[in-house]
């Protein structure tokens, strides 16, 4: 078996280094997964190493997966011990097996991202703070930011009010996550971490075992990932790093390149490997990409290249206003699909904000061409099943009050907001955690001592509450957990609490059976690993693979993905370069890292796309094109569109004049133009308008128009019936 067959120079040196430490700056598309997998499975199948002896870190469980199933192909067997997984994940596998060591039990909960912002919610509330003035969002940014540095609540040092703030919510939410048995996932790192520091025999037991640590998106790794690495690290000193800090793009949630700064540093015998060799984008691409990314400092430059050929010219088309911007996208998408030159699922449009999509939406629902849009709102956000989740972790562990005061009155069962203060009342002066509370109601009713602490009718409600989770925990020692998840649906008559809500109701329920149906999944590894994959699971862990339509997306959002063709809109200085990045000179370099990032997601068509004036609050204001695109040579571009200008005289109208583009000349084959811009025309329905720009195409006229009352139509001139004025 040839492991090194399909490898090229660079590849190859980078699988069979005998280096202790080894650095791989890959750029993208140069094949850096199959670097980290032929790199294991070298070790494996060449060197004998033991997978058992093996951990390899990756930053989504698809990336996981997806390297275990090629490792498995290339050595033909199975790999037994191997630990390969996301940094939270495997710490997570870590601090169940070390719970004796931990504020926390070995069935601590992971709260996700919207339970661990209620948390902090909670505690702005219980200090008594201005939810206004003190932003929950903000302040638990910060507490990560902290954790992330490995600051304790103690350690956290306040220079000014907002950090005085900061350490009181900070100190308050660690306890309420110590008190219920939950961590968050910079826990999952820094409890790690501080395990690893403070008790050497079980540091030296993992650092032992690892003999060789392989890490993927290694600039994507924040302080705490770093040091973890080194621990793991620490007894055989071999650490295969693969990254490219030109793709670092998630600073705002603690990511820092300079990691790869301080690899060199720290291990200043490390052999270092440049990928350069693409295999994904055309020359021009390519091109477009160093344009833009060779003015970052602090940085290893690659000569990218590729032999799949120069490719078609990147076309950067300026619109009037952001509804011809999506009315661009969204014409050019349906032409190529209609002329079958590209599929549905061959096209991407991505954007830096979210917000960013809703004029695209519109735009694609108007031509009825169906989409798919990614982290707009996560399946395991969606109420109905935080709603489920949130019962499977109270079964779990009846200490998570989060999810206990989620759903103890959902459906609706009586219990309202005084039994409610009641029950917390009570759980703080018996020091009793309301799920217990609840479990002795359930069990003892009437005959509990604790039943006298409530009113009757809130003593029976609670009861009832807790009789149905005492028998959840019964079922759920024994039974698999698609029986437990029926049971809690039966008994809560959840499917006929969200049937009310009509057509609604109907794709909630789906949701839920989706869960069910990802529940079997689990029938061996049962509830706990269930709640920890569901709470580590990533926006592109859920991307469905089948689905074959455009893909609406932010910039952060494509990485790693690759795509046939690729729009990038908004290319203003404002949008892209974010406002926020102006005065800040980090900042505005991990802004051109992130259009550096969604330009390499192209294969063969890149369109950029921006606009002359975009829509505020029901008015126009203009904008400036990103200042990115002056860093793309101009031999690479067609441009397209109108560009605004005024006319000469003060007080004069503004007027539009079409951009210079590059086409094909007309011929016997092409019809002959009878339109232009700036020309004045009448339709049958829309009344008066102007021509904005004219485009041949195949054996018709296609215009865009601007109507007095109806905004801009893009038209077939054979069937518009226009009348020239």
């Amino acid at each position: 078996m040839d492991i090194l067959k399909h490898l090229n120079s660079q590849q190859k040196e980078a699988v069979t280094s005998d280096a202790k430490q080894i650095l791989v700056l890959a750029g993208p598309g140069s094949g850096k997964t199959r670097v980290l997998t032929q790199r294991m499975a070298y070790l494996i199948y060449e060197k004998h190493v033991n997978p058992y002896q093996i951990l390899a870190v990756t930053f989504t469980n698809k990336a996981a997966r997806e390297m275990i199933a090629r490792v498995k192909k290339l050595i033909h067997a199975e790999l037994e011990g191997l630990w390969l997984g996301t940094f939270h994940a495997i710490c997570a596998r870590i601090l169940r097996r070390e719970a004796d060591f931990l504020p926390v039990n070995a069935n601590f909960i992971i709260m996700d991202a919207d339970d661990q912002e209620a948390l902090v919610k909670r505690v702005i509330k219980e200090l008594g703070m201005d939810e206004k003035l003190n932003n929950p969002y903000s302040i638990h940014d910060a507490i990560s930011r902290a954790k992330n540095n490995l600051l304790t609540a103690k350690s956290y040092t306040a220079k000014e009010y907002r950090d005085e703030v900061v350490k009181k919510v900070y100190v308050r939410y660690q306890n309420l996550l110590e008190s219920t048995n939950s961590v968050d996932f910079d826990d999952l790192l820094f409890l790690t971490v501080r395990l690893f520091e403070e008790h050497a025999d079980i540091h030296r037991k993992y650092a032992s075992r690892f003999e060789h640590v392989l890490v993927d998106e290694f600039q994507d790794t924040n302080l705490a990932q770093y040091i973890l690495l080194k621990q793991f690290s620490a007894f055989h000193h071999n650490l295969f790093a693969v990254g490219d800090e030109d793709q670092s793009i998630y600073r705002w949630r603690g990511a820092d390149y300079r990691n790869i700064q301080r690899f060199e540093e720290d291990f200043p015998e490390a052999h270092k490997v440049l990928l350069e060799q693409n295999y994904r984008s055309t020359q021009n691409v390519l091109d477009a990409a160093r344009g833009v990314i060779d003015q970052n400092p602090v940085r290893t430059p690659k000569a990218l290249f590729t032999q799949r050929g120069t490719g078609q010219a990147i076309t950067l088309y300026q619109a009037v206003d952001d509804y011809d911007e999506a009315a661009f996208v969204v014409d050019t998408i349906q032409r190529q699909m209609s002329t079958g030159e590209h599929q549905g699922g061959d096209f991407a449009i991505m954007y830096r904000t979210n917000a960013q999509s809703r004029l695209l939406e519109e735009a694609f629902l108007r031509a009825q061409i169906p989409y798919r849009l990614v982290g707009a709102q996560r399946f395991y956000g969606r109420r109905e099943v935080k709603d489920i989740i949130s019962f499977l972790r109270l079964v779990h562990n009846p200490e998570d009050e989060l999810s206990l005061m989620r759903v103890i009155n959902v459906p609706p069962r009586g219990i309202g907001d005084k039994t409610l203060i009641a029950l917390q009342l009570v759980s703080q002066q018996k020091g009793i955690s309301p799920g217990n509370i609840l479990l002795e109601l359930g069990e003892k009713g009437q005959e509990s001592a604790l039943w006298q602490e409530f009113s009757n009718r809130g003593g029976f409600m609670l009861a009832d509450f807790g009789r149905m989770l005492v028998r959840w925990r019964k079922l759920a020692e024994n039974a698999p957990l698609p029986e437990l998840f029926d049971l809690i649906v039966q008994d809560t008559d959840y499917h006929e609490y969200i049937e009310t809500a009509g057509e609604i109701g109907l794709n909630r329920w789906e949701n839920v059976l989706e869960l069910r149906r990802l529940a079997y999944e689990f029938l061996d590894s049962g509830l706990t690993t269930f709640l920890e994959t569901v709470a580590l699971v990533s926006d592109q862990d859920t991307l469905p693979e089948t689905l074959n339509a455009p893909t609406l997306l932010t910039l952060h959002a494509a990485k790693g993905l690759e795509f046939p063709v690729v729009f990038i809109v908004g290319l203003d200085d404002g949008w892209l370069p974010h406002s926020r990045s102006m005065d800040d000179p980090e900042e505005m370099a991990e802004e051109r890292r992130l259009f550096y990032v969604g330009i390499t997601r192209a294969k063969d068509r890149l369109y950029l796309v921006r606009a002359e004036q975009r829509s505020t609050f029901g008015s126009f204001s203009s904008t400036y094109p990103s200042r990115f695109l002056e860093d793309i040579p101009e031999n690479l571009l067609v441009r397209q569109g109108m560009v605004l200008h005024s006319r000469s005289k003060p007080g004069s109208e503004m007027r539009w004049e079409s951009v210079a583009k590059q086409g094909p000349s007309t011929n016997g084959n092409k019809p002959i133009p009878h339109y232009k811009p700036g020309m004045r025309v009448r339709h049958p329905q829309w009344g008066e308008g102007m021509v904005i720009e004219t485009r041949l195409d195949n054996e018709d006229e296609v215009l865009s128009v601007i109507f007095e009352n109806e905004g801009i139509k893009r038209l077939s001139a054979s069937v518009a019936k226009l009348e020239i004025l």
